[in-house]
């Protein structure tokens, strides 16, 4: 049986370098993040690295990504820590679309054995961004 989460997060840390680009079409970068969570899991800063596709180069313009985010704290007071596979897209109005997924066997301590999906939609300025998570534990 499923349980339901929510909670927010917020940006703790965003560093971006450059990988490649083509000159009037698309870029490619990585992003080291720091994100503070709260709600259903509680989290003080976890570590996360993100592939980049910028369409046109433009930081501005629309895109999307991958990556991975080792979140080590709580889920629903349960102590641990588990990896989440994130992708996602964006648009030049800056709305953010992800889903995640936990990685199998990534959960450690009383998250051993955790399976889940959830996701979030984040608007470039808001300083707090919503998201649901269903999960299940061994």
């Amino acid at each position: 049986m499923s349980t339901h989460t929510t909670g927010s997060f917020t940006f703790a840390d965003w560093q971006e370098a450059v990988l490649s680009e083509a000159e009037g079409g698309p870029k490619l970068a990585r992003a080291t993040v720091a994100n503070h969570f709260t709600g259903g899991i509680e989290a003080a800063g976890t570590a996360c690295a993100y592939s980049i596709v910028y369409t046109t180069g433009d930081p501005e313009s629309a895109g999307s990504f991958t990556g991975h985010e080792l979140v080590t704290g709580a889920l629903d007071g349960r102590k641990g820590s588990f990896v989440l596979a994130e992708h996602g897209t964006f648009d030049e109005r800056g709305t953010v679309h992800c889903v995640f997924e936990v990685v199998p066997g990534s959960g450690t301590g009383e998250l051993a054995g955790l399976r889940g999906t959830g996701g979030f939609t984040a608007v470039h300025g808001e300083p707090s961004v919503a998201y649901a998570f269903d999960y299940e534990l061994d």
